[in-house]
């Protein structure tokens, strides 16, 4: 039965010389526990996975242990892979579900998914730009309150659907859809408070008409 010796130690020791090596390689030798295929995985991606859990956390340091504690169980389900999507994605996955979990601890974060119910918000399908993943976006986003940013970022960004939403943080699928359409409005409101976004047509030709 494979067995992994990594631990939360480890990571400080994932740092050294970057040696080239194949998706496969990486694979093969973090099955065997050698260490240059840790350290090579592990710089190969931990600088997307930081972002990934930098626009779930609440700040650097929390992101920080996001990411470590995600690395821990990259490690540990390395057997479990089956090569059949992204290797990615894979680990893109257990990343996503460890910032979860860790929000999940939190009880304001526990309060603030099922508060807001806002079925009669309407919200613009362009709203939110192509380029999300662009920094002045994501800094836009985070200015969300957290129950929201959650749902935006497993629906627009991750592309979890509003039933694995609901199934993730314990909450009704309406719910989900319903802090999805709060957090556009939002987040449309800040894009344009920052010429981001033009203003909605309807507010132009409001303004318009009362001058």
């Amino acid at each position: 039965m494979w067995q992994c010796s990594f631990n939360s130690k480890n990571l400080s020791n994932l740092q050294g010389n970057e040696v080239f090596m194949t998706e496969e390689a990486i694979l093969q030798g973090c099955l065997k526990n050698h260490a240059a295929a840790q350290r090579e995985l592990y710089q190969r991606y931990s600088p997307k996975m930081l972002a990934v859990c930098f626009r779930f956390a609440h700040n650097r340091e929390d992101a920080e242990d996001m990411l470590q504690d995600g690395f821990i169980k990259v490690f540990l389900q390395m057997h479990t892979f089956q090569s059949k999507g992204a290797f990615e994605g894979w680990i893109r996955r257990i990343m996503v579900h460890t910032c979860i979990n860790h929000l999940k601890k939190n009880k304001r974060f526990n309060e603030s998914v099922d508060i807001i119910q806002a079925s009669s918000a309407q919200v613009r399908e362009e709203s939110i730009p192509s380029i999300v993943q662009a920094k002045q976006i994501v800094d836009c986003i985070r200015l969300l309150p957290i129950g929201y940013r959650t749902v935006l970022n497993l629906y627009a960004i991750e592309g979890y659907s509003h039933k694995e939403i609901s199934g993730m943080l314990d909450i009704e699928e309406s719910t989900s859809r319903s802090q999805y359409t709060r957090a556009r409005q939002m987040l449309e409101d800040i894009l344009v408070r920052r010429n981001l976004l033009p203003e909605p047509r309807e507010k132009t030709e409001r303004l318009t008409a009362i001058q």
